[in-house]
């Protein structure tokens, strides 16, 4: 019981670069993180009214773009119907 106690903090190495790197990368991922889920929970206040009128208003050219694609589906269709045969 007589022996010698050491009560020294035990020896921790410097930490390298790169161990340096990892714990602040790590640091930097999780606030990241934090500030995407904050920004799906959070409500965006509705200011962009302003920014909406600036915008072209929707004009014919908008509108036949779908229906463009419309014939374009169906001749696929009929391509592949030909296929089965």
């Amino acid at each position: 019981m007589a022996a010698e106690l050491d009560f020294s903090p035990p020896e921790i190495p410097e930490p390298t670069f790169m161990e340096n790197v990892l714990r602040y990368g790590l640091f930097f991922g999780a606030i990241f993180q934090l500030i995407c889920v904050l920004a799906i929970i959070l409500p965006v206040s509705k200011s962009h009214k302003t920014d909406s009128d600036s915008f072209e208003p929707k004009n014919s050219e908008t509108v036949k773009k779908p229906k463009a694609t419309a014939p374009q589906i169906s001749k696929k269709a009929k391509k592949e119907t030909k296929k089965k045969r």
